[in-house]
């Protein structure tokens, strides 16, 4: 046998190489340059803002990032003014090892330039979200339509929200699929890593969260809370370190937030919606919507990986119903849901697949931008709450439309995603 001389098979990188690189970079440098004229131009970024002038004034100030002063500068830039009692007052209720994530954006002095960033990061981090939803839907879409998907989920009316406004719920929904993925393959320590990070922000991921517990104890799945654990260890010895006394502000800021955003629950948006409905509304949405959820998790216990999936996906569905604080940029977290919807119609009409689901994705695109294009032309608060209610609901709707067949029986063995034999 003839040995190739290693060092003659070396070879600078291609003319071709070479262009796609420069395309690469000249594409990105374009995007950026739109993202900060987008950002100079359009408001909006107010969660990014509440980070970032709170890790700066932290760094450069050294003023408590929980305190009023922060809430107080983030309210001037989302109102104008300071906030009234019923408006939402944007105080910082991240722990700390979240916020320090933030350090990177805040040593930029120009927040514009910040927010362009961070929209291309979120731009980045939406395809991943539909990468890894047709990945874990098991789907493998021809390229007309992969390319249809990505662009619902780039400029659906919930990805544009939550970029622009630069909310973390992009990230914490791509976390989320890297959690279930690393579940599908073993990966147990990573996967409690992971959901470690994304265990903040409970009104995006509460009942994931729980979900994951609840697979985890009953397939005894211990890696996961090693994982967990060892991902608590650090980051918090990182944080307490970097800030010794954020644990009590923290707590405080988080019940403080908690308390003023009990009017933007999905109960109370529902009442506004039928006045005369007298019993209370969000008590017993939660209860339903936490039966509902157990009763399904129980049931995929050591089934297929697609079972499983339906049920993690209708966790994030059922999520805003639970009497968190709800808006429409942290509904991105029911891109995955819908992405499944339309994997399951794919296969199942089967002659009119093409039409059925651009159909589907043209309703998607269009109901909801309509919504959104009549709270400006609407005085009264009608629309703006139903942006808030029908998301969600109508998403659970979607999942139970399709669930038999996202939980019939697995065709081939391999589909299997519970506890190894």
């Amino acid at each position: 046998m003839a040995f190739r001389d290693i060092r003659k098979s070396h070879r600078f990188l291609s003319v071709g190489d070479v262009a796609f690189i420069l395309g690469a970079l000249i594409l990105i440098g374009a995007v950026l340059s739109l993202n900060i004229y987008l950002a100079r131009t359009l408001t909006g970024g107010e969660w990014l803002f509440l980070r970032w002038n709170g890790v700066r004034a932290f760094l450069f100030e050294h003023i408590e990032p929980y305190g009023s002063t922060i809430a107080q500068r983030v309210q001037e830039f989302a109102y104008g003014r300071e906030a009234f009692l019923n408006e939402y007052p944007y105080a910082l209720n991240d722990p700390f090892y979240i916020v320090l994530l933030y350090m990177p954006l805040a040593l930029i002095s120009d927040f514009a330039i910040a927010r362009g960033i961070w929209m291309l990061f979120s731009q980045a981090a939406l395809i991943g979200i539909v990468l890894l939803s047709l990945d874990l839907s098991e789907w493998e879409p021809p390229r007309w339509m992969f390319i249809l998907l990505i662009g619902l989920g780039l400029f659906s009316y919930f990805s544009v929200s939550a970029w622009l406004s630069a909310s973390p719920a992009i990230f914490l929904t791509l976390i989320y699929l890297f959690v279930l993925t690393a579940l599908r393959s073993y990966s147990d320590e990573l996967a409690g890593a992971l959901l470690f990070l994304a265990a903040y922000q409970w009104e995006v991921g509460a009942l994931f969260f729980l979900f994951v517990l609840v697979y985890v104890f009953a397939n005894r799945r211990w890696n996961v809370l090693v994982g967990f654990g060892m991902a608590l260890v650090f980051l918090l010895i990182v944080s307490f370190l970097s800030n010794s006394g954020w644990a009590i502000s923290y707590i405080r800021a988080v019940l403080f937030d908690w308390v003023r955003g009990m009017n933007y629950t999905f109960g109370i948006t529902f009442s506004y919606l039928f006045p005369d409905l007298n019993l209370s509304i969000d008590r017993w949405i939660s209860i339903t919507g936490a039966v509902l959820l157990l009763f399904e998790a129980i049931r995929s216990i050591n089934e297929h990986s697609r079972h499983v999936i339906w049920v993690a996906f209708l966790s994030l569905a059922i999520n805003p119903m639970m009497g968190f604080a709800i808006f429409p940029s942290n509904h991105i977290a029911l891109l995955p849901s819908l992405i499944l919807v339309i994997a399951l119609v794919w296969e199942r009409w089967t002659r009119r697949r093409a039409v059925v689901s651009v159909l589907l994705i043209s309703i998607i695109f269009l109901f909801y931008f309509g919504l959104y294009f009549e709270t400006i032309n609407e005085p009264t608060h009608l629309y703006s709450e139903l942006l808030l209610v029908l998301p969600p609901f109508l998403t659970l709707l979607a999942l139970y439309w399709m669930r038999w067949w996202a939980i019939r029986p697995p065709r081939i063995w391999a589909d299997q995603f519970g506890t190894r034999k």
